[in-house]
């Protein structure tokens, strides 16, 4: 049994669904009347659907009923869905699968923590389901992160104690929430946007081959 575990978020780290999540919600902004920009986009990273809603109306200074509030939700994520319904492997972001096949080698276990409700959907239209030990999406949740949850159920999984566990985001609020349990952060994206992770790189393909050897080293 290894003496480190991984966990990795979904959007941004192993695929790119951001373009999609967009698409989505800037037709809805169409929709309803206002400009929803690319950096508008940004505010939504790794943050739950509802809160995403609730973003994009003051980003407009649109008030909506709850109930079309969640007739929005439904709609908004079936147009997603169209979108990811069409994903294949040549969406899996570069060196996500020689990351996992390193893991794999060294006999380190690795889980998902994601926000998005559609995890399972995804890694299974990529072809990278089976390769996890686990799952904890937003059907396994109840808080979002920066609140930890996600990333405590997902060290449960691997039955590792918080400090043994990495986590790999490329959001804030995930950054936040591994860094509150004291879990080792690794920021994947602009390191000035990803200031508090432990560490930085623009993409999985930066990450130093004895990366984790060297994590392992420290538990003997």
């Amino acid at each position: 049994m290894s003496k480190i575990g991984v966990i990795f978020d979904l959007d941004g780290v192993i695929v790119d669904t951001a373009k999609y999540h967009y698409l989505a919600w800037k037709s809805l902004a169409d929709h309803l009347g206002f400009e929803f920009t690319e950096a508008h986009n940004e505010l939504l990273k790794g943050v739950s659907r509802v809160r995403s809603l609730e973003i994009l109306l003051d980003i407009g200074n649109v008030q909506l009923s709850e109930q079309r509030k969640q007739e929005i939700l439904i709609s908004k994520n079936e147009e997603y869905l169209g979108y990811i319904m069409k994903m294949n492997a040549d969406e899996i972001l570069p060196g996500a699968e020689k990351l996992l096949n390193t893991l794999d080698d060294l006999g380190i276990n690795y889980v998902l923590g994601s926000a998005s409700k559609n995890a399972e959907l995804i890694l299974k239209q990529v072809g990278l389901y089976h390769r996890f030990y686990g799952i904890v999406d937003g059907n396994a949740v109840s808080k979002a992160k920066p609140d930890p949850e996600v990333f405590l159920i997902g060290a449960k999984k691997l039955n590792m104690p918080p400090k043994s566990c990495i986590v790999f985001e490329d959001a804030i609020a995930g950054i936040e929430a591994a860094n509150i349990v004291n879990m080792t952060s690794v920021g994947i994206g602009d390191k000035d946007i990803l200031i508090e992770a432990d560490f930085n790189f623009n993409s999985l393909t930066e990450i130093p081959e004895d990366f984790f050897s060297r994590f392992l080293s420290e538990k003997n």
